[in-house]
């Protein structure tokens, strides 16, 4: 969004970089900059840097980085536009008006608008007299009237147009219904028809109050639809980033969270007293939910459903939590299917005893290897113990490693020495690969100075080195973009590096400041690589070092330039020219 510079200039200087970080992560100050854990993967070393000197962060461990904004936009998951009004409102600042900053927010708050008021009329319906079949099963699944005001619980009635007219009348155009994902559009005729068709509704409430979608659920049992049907994504929703009740959970004071498969085991457990439990929006937890978890807590229990299915989903989610940083336990159902039957049948107290029985990650893993296999045969032990040693061999405590390697021992029969043993072997043939592996990238110069990031490549590593150098040099010593003669951003072999190096000379001859800040136009994954070139490229600032830097660009640009022996000779002689030799 294109936002007057001298604007941006002013909100980056009120919103210090290591006052907006330190609202999130506990940073303590070495030299000249700050380091803590970083909040956007898990880590007990940090290396989450801040320079407030630089206005940037930068982490050596995930390399996410970049500006004020950047990290504004990355902790709580804004849009560029609307990170930048939330530090505009931080520092008491009036936004420019933008019109296509201003039309695309109105576009959102209108959205927003219209889900407040559909969540109004999906409320209303459930105590009408055309709701009272919904009423009566919502009641029969043990939800309180008032855990039907908290959740905003409502129903979406069994007629095509009900909603669709409800919205016009309160003056939305139809344009904007279409827009909301809750509509659909006949094939028939193109008339608009509501998406949602008896079912009771949830609403979706984002981390910050909005309502961005519905869940709704059948009541019909023997009904051939699907069980679940959410909003399809749209400009404020996005299932990926988001989890139900997570508005709720956030404020919890006990401590950890509970993850669930479904709304109606999410809404039990806040129901009985459990109020952490948020869960995934009918699809499989992703990264994105994952780093929005790993805000509020450190600590997760996992609940998923005990079918076949809800087993192989919790071993797909212990990775991807634990690379968020969280320490995962797993509870396993017994005695019921799911949280919200368990409750029903046994009550908060026996369901509080379950949680404290709840096993880490390694003890589940553990059982679940061991359920594929029959110990009474020998070949089938030998592969337990094998698969069980790999499994263990990946805990870095070695007390860890024995306590579990004991336990494996005892369940198969054998000696506690034998499986240390082999937990050690397993240990030494993971270290050898990991070994192996790190020497075959160290060895590669070329691709150690290719980007972390696979959407930025570099085509001409030894430019893109100057490039990223020149570029270092000028962001601390704005004034030496006055000795870069004719450096083009054309002449940058990456367009990546161009297009900042034209930003930059740009901003310091409109006598604007000369930062990471003022880049626009960039994405997430840019803005962090312009970062952490930022703080790998350290050297002298001074003049000499530029020139090093412009000639070796505008060298390699040249001899790119050469096709045939007519622009050879060209090369030539602009060469010996340079040098000062006559023929």
């Amino acid at each position: 969004m294109a936002f007057p510079p001298a604007f941006l200039d002013e909100l980056t200087a009120r919103n210090p970089i290591e006052e907006v970080v330190g609202q999130y992560v506990s940073l303590k100050r070495s030299g000249a900059n700050l380091f803590g854990l970083c909040p956007f993967h898990g880590e007990k070393t940090p290396s989450f840097s801040v320079s407030p000197d630089k206005g940037i962060f930068y982490c050596f461990g995930c390399h996410k980085g970049g500006s004020v904004i950047t990290f504004q936009m990355e902790i709580e998951g804004l849009s560029y536009p609307d990170a930048v009004r939330a530090l505009a409102k931080r520092a008491g600042l009036e936004v420019p008006e933008d019109e296509q900053y201003q039309s695309r927010y109105r576009q959102q708050e209108r959205l927003w608008a219209l889900h407040k008021e559909a969540a109004r009329y999906y409320h209303s319906q459930l105590y009408a007299p055309i709701g009272s079949s919904a009423l009566e099963y919502a009641y029969g699944r043990g939800m309180t009237k008032s855990t039907l005001t908290k959740f905003g619980i409502g129903y979406a009635p069994e007629q095509w147009t009900g909603l669709t007219d409800h919205l016009r009348k309160k003056g939305y155009t139809d344009q904007e219904l279409r827009d909301s994902g809750l509509v659909s559009v006949s094939r028939k005729n193109g008339n608009l028809l509501d998406r949602f068709h008896d079912r009771l509704m949830f609403p979706i409430i984002d981390v910050r109050g909005n309502i961005i979608g519905f869940g709704g659920r059948i009541m019909n049992a023997d009904s051939s639809a699907a069980k679940y049907l959410n909003s399809p994504e749209t400009l404020i929703f996005n299932k990926r980033k988001n989890l139900f009740a997570l508005n709720l959970a956030k404020k919890s004071k006990l401590g950890y969270m509970i993850l669930v498969e479904g709304y109606m085991d999410a809404i039990a457990l806040h129901q009985y007293g459990f109020d952490c439990a948020v869960a995934s929006l009918g699809t499989a937890l992703t990264e994105d939910g994952a780093a929005l978890l790993s805000r509020y807590t450190d600590q997760l229990v996992l609940i998923y459903d005990a079918d076949a299915a809800g087993q192989s989903a919790t071993r797909r989610a212990i990775p991807i939590l634990e690379r968020a940083g969280m320490q995962v336990k797993v509870l396993q159902m017994r005695d019921a299917k799911d949280p919200d039957e368990f409750l029903k049948k046994f009550g908060a107290d026996r369901f509080r005893l379950l949680l404290e029985e709840s096993a880490n990650r390694v003890e589940y893993q553990l059982n679940a290897i061991l359920k594929r296999y029959d110990l009474r045969d020998d070949d089938q032990k030998v592969k337990y113990l094998q698969e069980s040693a790999d499994l263990i061999s990946t805990l870095g405590s070695a007390v860890r490693r024995e306590v579990y390697g004991n336990r494996v021992a005892e369940a198969a029969r054998i000696g506690p020495d034998a499986m240390k043993l082999e937990v050690e072997r397993a240990r030494k043939r993971r270290l050898a690969r990991e070994k192996k592996q790190q020497e075959k990238i160290d060895l590669s110069p070329v691709r150690n100075l290719q980007p972390k990031s696979r959407a930025i490549r570099y085509d001409n590593v030894r430019s893109a080195v100057a490039e990223e150098m020149l570029l270092a040099l000028v962001l601390q010593e704005p004034a030496l973009l006055d000795h870069t003669g004719t450096l083009t951003a054309e002449m940058f072999s990456s367009a990546l590096l161009g297009k900042v190096y034209d930003q930059l000379r740009s901003r310091h001859r409109q006598g604007l400041e000369v930062s990471l800040g003022g880049l626009v136009d960039l994405t997430a994954e840019e803005t962090a690589h312009i970062a952490g070139v930022m703080q790998r490229r350290q050297g002298p600032v001074n003049e000499q070092a530029l020139q090093d830097c412009v000639r070796t660009i505008q060298g390699e640009y040249q001899t790119g330039q050469v096709q045939t022996q007519e622009d050879l000779l060209a090369l030539r002689d602009k060469l010996k020219e340079r040098k000062g030799i006559k023929e």
